[in-house]
């Protein structure tokens, strides 16, 4: 992990640490659970969003549909206070990260937090530190990734960021974050459902072909394609994702 943000300081009266700013005090947890009470009762995710960013510290955040990166557009894209020319020029950037991340790394990320640093082309805010921070978890079928960026010289609060990753899962689901696109069950069509049912249960493409009376390559693009649209790399873990998601 890169040594720009520390994680240090555990306590609940942790304070933020800017390099030549002075020292200021963020919100206490119960002041923290107080606001999200107070937003969930308008339905609005963006100052829920800007209360969890202020509490962990950060100066920007973005939250997206982790399972739809890999879509063209911005369409992953749910809340962001990012600047939008820094966004669409990371757009490959996230696809790549994800799509690297295995089933358990994924699963995981909602207690260990990644870090990255953006390329040097990025164009970040003023007095931004390179160096992103992404945490994921699930909101019913949706996976959804909450990315931070710091004032460089931060030191960050692990506590803080674990509180964060968690209580941003609850409001989210409590707003039903996505609701409309978790919908569409990813896109999967019956073809595809069937195919990731078959390679469940165990049979090769070969097997499959057979049972569904179609070609061993169509087999094969259609398990791509399931793949693809659940960001998993793997049959084994595309059958973990069908497993979790009840589509099997």
């Amino acid at each position: 992990m890169d040594m720009h943000i520390l994680q240090a300081l555990r306590s609940d009266k942790h304070t933020a640490n800017f390099v030549g700013i002075a020292t200021t005090n963020l919100s206490s947890r119960e002041e923290l659970i107080n606001q999200l009470r107070d937003v969930s009762g308008t339905a609005r995710l963006q100052p829920g969003l800007r209360a969890l960013t202020d509490y962990v510290g950060a100066s920007h955040y973005l939250l997206a549909r982790a399972d739809l990166v890999q879509e063209a557009g911005l369409d992953f894209v749910v809340s962001s206070d990012w600047p939008f020319d820094l966004v669409t020029s990371l757009a490959g950037t996230f696809v790549g990260g994800f799509a690297r991340a295995t089933e358990l790394e994924k699963c995981m990320q909602l207690f260990q937090p990644t870090f990255s640093i953006l390329p040097e082309t990025a164009d970040v805010p003023d007095g931004a530190s390179r160096q992103y921070c992404s945490l994921l978890f699930n909101v019913g079928r949706s996976r959804l990734a909450l990315m931070f960026l710091f004032d460089d010289g931060f030191i960050l609060s692990q506590e803080r960021l674990r509180d964060v990753g968690l209580l941003t899962a609850y409001f989210a689901s409590f707003l039903q974050c996505g609701g409309s696109k978790s919908d569409r069950e990813f896109e999967l069509t019956e073809r595809e459902l069937e195919c990731l049912f078959w390679i469940a249960e165990g049979k090769t493409s070969d097997e499959i072909a057979m049972i569904l009376g179609i070609s061993r390559n169509t087999i094969n693009n259609y398990i791509t394609s399931v793949m693809r649209k659940t960001a998993t790399k793997t049959r084994s873990e595309a059958i973990a994702f069908a497993v979790r998601n009840n589509l099997v």
